[in-house]
C-alpha cells in the first residue's frame, strides 16, 4: 500500500504572452479541472487553438469527484480518454441501500445489454485530470501553470484578463472566454455575477482509505448502521485499493476536531470491524449547497462546471453535469468562432444547461432532504420509508439515497425540430444519444464511437446496395450544406454503399431503440444529441432542421 504522489507540471514564464497594448487570444479557458479540461479537449477537436489558464502546478489533492455516469463516460470516449479512465477506474452497476445492516433496496443502473459503458466508474479525479492534461497537451492545447486570473473586465467583444504569474502580472485578452474555475469562482465574484440556491446544514467527513478487502465494486448506502448510529455512511471501491467512505456527523461537528487522525480511526476500525490493516490517503470534511447562477452566459463570457452551478454530491451530479455542459457549449462555440452560425447560437447553450442545472438540482435536493431531513415532517416521513421498506416492495423505490446522475433530455431546447411523424421511445429530440453495438466493415463496434463532433444524417435501410438514385442525390447534397451533414447508413443487412459510411445494425437494437423501420432518418448534434427525426428522408427538411439547430431558422 501506498500513498498518491501529486505530479508537478512545469511553469513557463509569461514572456510571449506579454505585450503592449495586450496580446488578443481567441479562446481562453480558466481552470485545469476535469471540466475546464475538457473543454480545451473539445476546442482542438475543433481546430481551435485555446489557452488554459491554471492557478496550480498539479492535478487535485483528494479523491473529489469519483463517479463518472455512462453518460460522461460516452463524452470522454468522444474526446479520446474514456477507454484509459475505465481501464483505470473500478465499473459498476449495482447499488444497494441499508437500514442498520439489513438490505431494504437495489438498483442496477444499465439493466440491458447492447451498450459499451458500464453505469458507472469510481476513479479519483487526480487520475483523471492526469488523462486530461496529457490528451489535451497531445492536442496541443496551450497549459500555462502558475497561471492565476485575478480580474476580469467584460466588453462588448473581448473579455480584459489580469493574470498573476511568479514573474509579475500581465493582461491578455479574449475574443472568448470560458470560465471553469470552480465553486467558488473567483471570476464569478469578480464581475459581481449572482448564484442563488440552498446551503445544506450538515456536515460530512470523507476518508480515502488504502486497504485490501474483498468486498464487491458497487454503491453501499447505509441509513443508521450499528458502527455509526443515527446518521449515513456511504462505501465506494475506488483505482488502486482506494475506498471511498463519507460519513454523516451532524451540523455540530467541528470539522477540526473530525479530521483528526485519533477521531478517524476508530470510526473507520467500528466500520470494518476487524483488525485489517489501512493507511489514510486523504481526509476531508465538507458541507454541500444546491445553487446555480441566474445565467450562464454573459456576452464573450461563458461559465461552465461548479463554477456555474453546485450540488450536493449525493447522485453524483457534480463532474457528470460539467461535463455535459462542455459537451453542448463547444461544438456550439466552434460553430460562431467559425463563422459558421450567429452568437445567438450561444444562448441556447445557456438555455439547455441552465434546464438541466435545474432538473439536477431538484433531483439532488430531494435526496439531500431524504438523507439530512431537518423538519419533523420530513424526518417523520423519511423514517416511515424506511420502516415500510423492510417488508413492503412499494416502499424500496421511495428510498432516496441519492438518485445518481442521469443525462438531461434537452426536450425544450430552441434548436429541436418538433416531430411532424408519430415515433415511439425515448429517442426524441433533444435525447442523448442510445449506444447500441453495431459492425462496420464486418468489424464489431459501438453506435456512439461512430457518431459526434459534427452533424450527420443517419438513414435506416434494409440493404444499402441498393439506395435509389433520389436517395444517393439527397445523401450526398447534404455533404454541400453549411455546417456540412454526414450522411451515415443504417443497415439491417451486412452490406455497403460506394462513397458513404454503413452501420450494420448486427442485433437490430438501433432499429428497436430508435424506432427505427427503413426510411426512417434523424439528424444528429455533434453533441449526440437527436435534433430532428422523420419517417421518410426529404432534403428540404433535414436543410430546415439543420439551420434551427445552428440558430439560422
Amino acid at each position: 500500500m501506498g500513498v498518491y504522489v501529486n505530479p508537478t507540471y512545469p511553469y513557463q514564464a509569461p514572456t510571449d504572452l506579454r505585450s503592449t497594448p495586450p496580446q488578443r487570444r481567441p479562446l481562453i479557458i480558466v481552470g485545469a479541472g476535469p471540466v475546464g479540461l475538457a473543454a480545451a479537449i473539445d476546442a482542438r477537436l475543433h481546430n481551435l487553438p485555446v489557452l488554459l489558464l491554471d492557478e496550480d502546478k498539479t492535478v487535485s489533492v483528494g479523491s473529489r469527484a469519483v463517479c463518472y455516469a455512462k453518460r460522461a463516460l460516452e463524452i470522454l470516449d468522444r474526446l479520446g480518454v474514456g477507454e484509459m479512465a475505465c481501464s483505470k477506474g473500478v465499473s459498476w452497476n449495482v447499488g444497494r441501500t441499508f437500514l442498520n445492516e439489513e438490505e431494504v433496496y437495489q438498483f442496477n443502473l444499465v439493466p440491458d445489454a447492447g451498450h459499451k459503458r458500464p453505469g458507472m466508474i469510481n476513479l479519483q479525479q487526480y487520475h483523471l485530470e492526469e488523462m486530461l492534461i496529457a490528451r489535451a497537451q497531445a492536442l496541443g492545447a496551450d497549459i500555462r501553470w502558475q497561471h492565476k486570473v485575478i480580474s476580469v473586465q467584460k466588453h462588448d467583444d473581448h473579455a480584459l484578463l489580469r493574470v498573476e504569474t511568479p514573474d509579475g502580472e500581465f493582461d491578455i485578452e479574449a475574443d472568448w472566454l470560458v470560465v471553469g474555475d470552480g465553486a467558488r469562482s473567483p471570476i464569478r465574484r469578480q464581475l459581481g455575477l449572482d448564484i442563488e440556491g440552498r446551503v445544506f446544514m450538515d456536515r460530512f467527513l470523507i476518508a480515502d482509505v488504502i486497504m485490501k478487502a474483498d468486498y464487491p465494486a458497487e454503491r453501499w448506502f447505509w441509513f443508521d448502521p450499528p458502527f455509526h448510529p443515527g446518521q449515513s455512511v456511504l462505501l465506494h471501491k475506488q483505482a488502486d485499493n482506494v475506498w471511498r467512505i463519507d460519513f454523516q456527523l451532524g451540523w455540530d461537528a467541528d470539522p477540526d476536531e473530525e479530521k483528526k487522525p485519533e477521531k478517524v480511526i476508530p470510526r473507520i476500525q467500528a466500520m470494518l470491524g476487524d483488525a485489517r490493516p489501512f493507511e489514510l490517503e486523504w481526509v476531508s470534511i465538507y458541507t454541500f449547497q444546491c445553487r446555480r447562477m441566474n445565467d450562464f452566459r454573459h456576452g464573450r463570457i461563458l461559465f461552465v462546471g461548479d463554477a456555474a452551478h453546485q450540488v450536493s454530491p449525493f447522485g453524483a451530479r457534480g463532474a457528470n453535469s460539467g461535463f455535459q455542459d462542455t459537451d453542448a457549449l463547444m461544438w456550439k462555440l466552434a460553430l460562431v468562432m467559425q463563422g459558421q452560425a450567429p452568437d445567438a447560437l450561444l444562448d441556447s447553450y445557456a438555455q439547455e444547461r441552465e434546464y438541466a442545472a435545474d432538473e439536477n438540482i431538484l433531483n439532488s435536493t430531494r435526496s439531500t432532504d431524504f438523507i439530512t431531513p431537518k423538519s419533523r415532517a420530513s424526518r417523520h416521513f423519511r423514517n416511515a420509508v424506511l420502516d415500510l421498506a423492510r417488508d413492503h416492495t412499494f416502499a424500496r423505490k421511495l428510498v432516496n439515497s441519492g438518485r445518481l446522475s442521469v443525462p438531461s433530455f434537452l426536450v425544450t431546447s430552441a434548436l429541436n425540430t418538433p416531430d411532424a411523424d408519430a415515433f415511439a421511445g425515448d429517442m426524441v429530440p433533444g435525447a442523448p444519444m442510445d449506444d447500441a453495438p453495431i459492425a462496420v466493415d464486418g468489424q464489431p463496434g459501438w453506435l456512439l464511437d461512430q457518431v459526434g463532433n459534427r452533424f450527420q444524417c443517419l438513414y435506416f435501410v434494409g440493404d444499402a446496395a441498393v439506395l435509389t438514385e433520389a436517395e444517393r442525390e439527397t445523401l450526398d447534397a447534404m455533404q454541400h450544406d453549411s455546417p456540412a451533414i454526414e450522411p451515415v447508413l443504417v443497415a439491417s443487412k451486412p452490406t455497403t454503399a460506394q462513397g458513404l459510411r454503413v452501420l450494420h445494425d448486427v442485433q437490430g437494437l438501433m432499429a428497436k431503440r430508435y424506432d427505427a423501420r427503413p426510411g426512417t432518418t434523424y439528424l444528429l448534434r455533434p453533441d449526440q444529441h437527436v435534433a430532428a427525426r422523420w419517417r421518410h428522408l426529404a432534403q428540404n427538411a433535414v436543410v430546415a432542421a439543420l439551420h434551427r439547430a445552428t440558430a439560422r431558422a
